[in-house]
């Protein structure tokens, strides 16, 4: 048998200032991320600094526009940064696009006004954001938010408790959706509140099953006072705001998903080249062969689903229906693709000692995450066939 291991992916990039961004990600992966990812996950901490310098190296403000500092990226390349930031530790792909996802209400419905006083600290000043949708009684029914916001003159008070907000607690900043209308959908205001607003506060971060270096907690609103330059778009836009969010998030999610699986066929394949069982590598055996040809194709194709929906966006086109196929699609493979590696590795899959049990936790989630894949399932059905009767 050659001796094959792992080796870079090789990027579709539409221009040569893009395979550069490639590089130079690459370059702060190897540097900053991979080394303490293991470690820092373990002991269950943030890397806070990690971000500052992602925020200063233009990396939390890839697609949003170049005169803000942004970097006027295309969706194409920003989710393959993604991927590779997710491959090396998932807290920090995720966390840049939960990022993403927080300035996307601000950088796609706010005022020019309010883009040019508030998205310039957002995306390279060095903070952080959240983005506040679910609540406790209030997560695939995003539209049943009890979250209220009541307006006095220019000013607004916002009640309620979100949930499952990742940096909840951390964050600098919180897109909040809350109710300010009694129509179901078209009764929802999004507001851009600062971490330190009074009334604001965050419950202990919830104990998960993996990602424990990325804080999960709830936010309280407590009679938070928000100006009304504060609301993001129009009056009862939020829901609306929600779901054009909701459709780029998920495809973050899926290109997080390819890398973490693409992490996952790595192991196994360096593992598989090197163990050695009978007199020769197992990756020599049939069966064990099979299956990593299997990930890696699942991993191929989750990457051109995403890749697809992305320049359909990136193109001004609908992509609603594709970016609901790729999170489906790319998370679950996720799941198959990590319990293939735990399998490869046998006993070792199976302990601390190798990173692929933490794949397999952590791979779960983002079958829950940006919409449950029952709820991507919906969603494409609908595109399909039409609304459900009745």
């Amino acid at each position: 048998m050659t001796d094959h291991g792992p080796q870079p992916v090789e990027r579709e990039l539409p221009t040569e200032e893009a395979r550069d961004l490639i590089s130079l990600v690459r370059e702060l992966i190897e540097r900053e991320i991979r080394p303490r990812a293991a470690e820092e996950e373990a002991a269950g901490r943030f890397p806070r600094e990690l971000f500052t310098l992602l925020s200063e190296s233009g990396l939390l403000g890839l697609v949003q526009p170049e005169e803000f500092g942004g970097g006027d990226q295309p969706y194409e390349v920003y989710l393959q940064v993604l991927e590779e930031l997710a491959a090396a530790r998932l807290t920090v792909g995720l966390g840049v696009s939960v990022h993403t996802l927080a300035c996307h209400a601000l950088a796609g419905y706010g005022s020019k006004e309010q883009q040019a006083e508030h998205l310039p600290a957002m995306l390279g000043g060095g903070l952080l954001g959240a983005y506040c949708l679910s609540e406790p009684s209030s997560g695939s029914d995003a539209a049943g938010l009890t979250t209220r916001a009541t307006r006095d003159g220019d000013t607004w008070t916002l009640e309620g408790t979100k949930a499952w907000i990742t940096h909840g607690g951390i964050a600098d900043f919180y897109t909040v959706l809350a109710r300010t209308g009694p129509e179901r959908t078209r009764g929802i205001s999004a507001f851009l509140v600062p971490a330190d607003a009074p009334g604001l506060s965050a419950a202990a971060p919830e104990h998960k099953m993996g990602m424990a270096g990325s804080p999960t907690a709830q936010i309280h609103l407590d009679g938070v006072r928000v100006p009304d330059a504060r609301r993001i778009g129009e009056e009862g836009q939020g829901f609306a705001i929600a779901l054009s969010a909701l459709d780029a998030g998920r495809l973050g999610i899926a290109a997080c998903a390819v890398g973490v699986s693409q992490a996952a066929l790595d192991e196994a394949l360096a593992y598989t080249a090197q163990r050695r069982q009978f007199g020769r590598p197992i990756a020599d055996f049939q069966g064990l062969r099979f299956m990593l040809a299997d990930m890696a194709t699942q991993i191929e194709a989750g990457r051109a689903l995403y890749l697809t929906a992305a320049r359909l966006r990136d193109a001004g086109r609908p992509f609603s229906k594709q970016a609901a196929m790729a999170k489906l699609f790319c998370t679950d493979a996720a799941m198959r693709i990590t319990t293939d590696a735990v399998q490869l590795l046998g006993g070792y899959g199976y302990t601390a000692d190798f990173p692929v049990e933490r794949y397999m936790r952590e791979a779960k989630v983002l079958q829950i995450v940006e919409g449950t894949n029952q709820i991507q399932r919906v969603v494409i059905a609908r595109a399909l066939a039409g609304p459900e009767a009745g």
